[in-house]
């Protein structure tokens, strides 16, 4: 993920915040994000964003038992022309997005540390050679990032932490509930998609 760059500007006053942040920085917004890029719903997996963080926490806490379902009974190794990458790919893709962002919101809160960079998940995709890693391993792999992250987590927005991002500035805890949950009920509708199709098109 993204955000801002941070540019000098006098405190109102020549004491206090510029637009909130201390010390006289203000954020310039780089990069569209969250519901302002996909839409409220989303526009493609219809997906609404919840007022309510707690809502995002129950969103990603269903997310293991819901592509299980879904991939049950199925070889999870699947193909859909349009997309790059089979369920196990995508399962693989929402686990690393869940553990990354859990390890940055545990940064912040346990050394302070909440500047954050935004990663490419087409080179890690690439490295963890995610079409090829086995379906039950990558629910599994899911299981535990779920566990993990619904740990940290609510601690964080409980304890009100913000992280400053390159290139999307400052995002709430609550905002990476939101953003991590939409990521994973989009994926959802990626494997639907992809599991419609091969319905669609047997193989010979």
């Amino acid at each position: 993920m993204a955000g801002f760059t941070t540019v000098e500007q006098p405190a109102a006053g020549g004491s206090g915040t510029a637009h909130g942040i201390a010390g006289g920085l203000a954020w310039r917004p780089m990069e569209r994000w969250g519901a302002d890029l996909y839409g409220d719903p989303c526009r493609d997996c219809g997906f609404a964003w919840p007022r309510d963080p707690g809502a995002a926490v129950r969103r990603v806490e269903e997310l293991p038992a819901r592509f299980s379902d879904l991939l049950a009974g199925r070889d999870g190794r699947e193909r859909h022309p349009e997309l790059a990458w089979n369920p196990a790919g995508y399962v693989s893709h929402v686990t690393d997005n869940l553990r990354a962002w859990a390890e940055r919101l545990a940064g912040a809160r346990l050394a302070g540390a909440v500047a954050v960079t935004g990663y490419d998940q087409d080179l890690l995709a690439r490295a963890r050679r995610y079409n090829d890693i086995a379906p039950a391993a990558a629910l599994w792999s899911l299981e535990g990032a779920v566990h993990a992250w619904a740990r940290c987590v609510p601690a964080a927005i409980e304890e009100q932490v913000v992280l400053r991002h390159d290139t999307r500035g400052p995002q709430r805890a609550e905002d990476v509930a939101r953003n991590n949950a939409h990521d994973g009920v989009h994926h959802l509708w990626d494997v639907r998609r992809i599991l419609a199709h091969t319905d669609g098109h047997p193989r010979p």
